[in-house]
């Protein structure tokens, strides 16, 4: 089990390298500025990390009504997984066309190109920070 300064050193690192990324091909990729991207980047990151706390809770309390935790199996987890992805992609694609001021249609292929550079870097990260920061073996 991780402490919770391994948490925070994995969350801090994972955000600033991403933003870090965003930043510095964002605008290539985009045709976009290095400051809208970033700010860009850090608003996308809010919305994630408060998302991830709002949805989960509220799975967590229909989860516990509908099946009373009981163990979730890969379908359950899957649709979990899904149903993430699609919330966190509607709120961006509104925030994304407000933001960077393009199409609503252009939001959400630039929010799409997000989440599947988001679905590689988060695999990467983590199997770098496991071999970096080794979590502490079982006694």
């Amino acid at each position: 089990m991780r402490t919770l300064k391994d948490r925070l050193r994995h969350t801090v690192l994972f955000e600033l390298l991403a933003l870090s990324l965003v930043v510095v091909f964002g605008p290539m990729i985009t045709g976009h500025g290095m400051k809208e991207l970033g700010a860009l980047g850090i608003m996308m990151s809010l919305l994630a990390m408060s998302w991830n706390l709002i949805y989960n809770w509220l799975f967590d309390l229909w989860d516990r009504r509908a099946r009373n935790m009981a163990p979730r199996g890969f379908g359950l987890r899957a649709v979990h997984a899904v149903l993430f992805e699609a919330g966190l992609l509607v709120a961006g694609i509104f925030i994304v066309a407000w933001w960077l001021e393009i199409t609503l249609w252009a939001a959400l292929i630039l929010d799409i190109g997000f989440a599947v550079f988001f679905l590689i870097y988060a695999y990467v990260y983590n199997l770098a920070y496991d071999k970096v920061f080794p979590a502490p073996a079982l006694a």
